[in-house]
């Protein structure tokens, strides 16, 4: 059994016991859950439906508006990696080393569906939970891309890093914040 230790975090006049913590630890797991769900139902449908390349295009067009409708309130929701395929979910330093950190973890046999993480920064909470690499995932970002896959991506991204992965690597990781009141 768990033991709970009750914490008292104080970080830029922010006040934080353990519990604060654990309950947005568990918002931000469900937030991150939801973008998950909406993000594979969007492009499995696609993938089955049109195939790979349209997927491609509704993922360029529809997970920034699927992030952007979990961000309520002030929570901030969307996905980043080592390898970026969009400019704009470059890492920060946080994120960077997080993402170092959940390789290490994968690497060392930890469940990559279990990979998580939380703090609080500068008067944000932040989590990540890692995205590993799924089967369907190889069809855009795998070692063996198509010829009209690997176009279409460098038609929407020209400065695409997100290739290589095969099943089981880290993709990335949802990444979250929440900007805690004083």
């Amino acid at each position: 059994m768990r033991k709970l230790v009750i914490m008292y975090l104080c970080f830029f006049g922010v006040s934080l016991h353990a519990g604060d913590i654990e309950s947005l630890t568990l918002e931000a797991r469900s937030q991150s859950k939801m973008l998950g769900q909406s993000l594979m139902a969007v492009l499995k449908t696609s993938l089955q439906n049109d195939g790979p390349e349209a997927a491609i295009t509704v993922c360029n067009l529809n997970a920034p508006d699927i992030a952007g409708s979990l961000s309520q309130g002030d929570w901030r929701v969307g996905r980043t990696s080592l390898k970026i395929r969009n400019s704009d979910n470059a890492p920060d330093a946080w994120e960077k080393q997080t993402l170092n950190e959940f390789n290490d973890r994968i690497q060392a046999g930890e469940n990559p569906m279990m990979v998580e993480a939380s703090t609080v920064i500068d008067g944000e909470f932040r989590y990540m939970k890692a995205i590993p690499t799924a089967e369907m995932c190889v069809t855009c970002h795998g070692s063996n891309v198509a010829a009209s896959v690997a176009s279409k991506i460098h038609e929407l991204y020209p400065a695409d890093q997100a290739v290589g992965f095969n099943v089981g690597d880290l993709r990335g990781a949802f990444t979250l914040r929440k900007t805690l009141q004083e």
